[in-house]
């Protein structure tokens, strides 16, 4: 079963990869990039079920909001030109 998923999230990382590199748009990219981090993401709670290692779950959950936060800006920043302004 272990295998299974590995080989799923394999195929998935490399649909992936080829959307992000042929997608038509920057949004496109991003959410290329996004979905990458996921696929990540359940790949590192995969090795932690596997080698029964539960703290890999922790950072995995850790690496989701960075990915989610990171995300976020990215879209911010290319939607309005900036992260925020600055006061005065």
């Amino acid at each position: 079963m272990f295998l299974a998923a590995l080989i799923a999230c394999a195929i998935s990382g490399i649909l992936v990869l080829i959307r992000i590199v042929l997608g038509k748009t920057t949004f496109d990219r991003v959410l290329g990039v996004n979905s990458l981090g996921t696929i990540i993401v359940i790949g590192i709670a995969l090795h932690g079920f596997y080698s029964n290692r539960p703290e890999f779950l922790d950072i995995a959950i850790v690496y989701a909001l960075i990915n989610f936060i990171g995300t976020v800006a990215v879209l911010k920043l290319f939607s309005t030109g900036s992260l925020g302004e600055l006061k005065k």
